[in-house]
């Protein structure tokens, strides 16, 4: 039986199927439906393949041209749709998360507060103002002590871009 994908002409991704709390299900969807699920074995929760605002695919694994290129599997979800911009389910539930535990930080000011809630944001992005967020996100951070700081990082590491761990977690 012939692979009904391999003679494209140009690379293509699939379609991956992901929990709406971030967990990668499957970075095949199309090419392989049989390891899609419809609920996540890691926390229960539905399963999406598609952006809930526009419809546009979640963009899975690429499938290069020609059968010996290798490309790397995706590490982690994307934080937003390819097709309109919107942050993805998981997310918009892990900014929440890490706002509702900066409103629970009595160690810093309400300017603090306020500052530390609007970088986060930024966090999740990779803009000019990722750098300026992420150094004031860990300025304020340290007031709040080592437990807030594990908690915020529990909460981000999934989500924050690449150039906002370098910064706030030297990764």
């Amino acid at each position: 039986m012939a692979f009904p994908y391999r003679n494209r002409e140009k690379a293509w991704y699939d379609t991956a199927q992901i929990c709406l709390n971030g967990h990668i299900i499957n970075t095949c969807a199309e090419t392989s439906p049989e390891h899609n699920k419809s609920f996540c074995d890691k926390c229960g929760a539905e399963t999406i393949i598609n952006c809930l605002k526009c419809g546009g695919k979640i963009l899975g694994q690429l499938h290069p041209v020609g059968e010996l290129t290798f490309v790397p599997s995706m590490r982690r979800a994307p934080n937003f749709c390819s097709s309109c911009g919107s942050l993805y389910p998981w997310t918009e539930r892990r900014l929440k998360a890490a706002r509702d535990l900066a409103n629970e930080i009595s160690e810093i000011s309400e300017d603090e507060r306020k500052l530390l809630t609007q970088s986060l944001d930024e966090l999740v992005k990779d803009t000019p103002d990722t750098q300026t967020a992420a150094i004031r996100f860990k300025k304020i951070v340290s007031k709040a002590g080592k437990e807030a700081a594990n908690a915020f990082r529990q909460i981000l590491i999934e989500i924050a871009s690449e150039a906002a761990k370098k910064v706030i977690w030297g990764q």
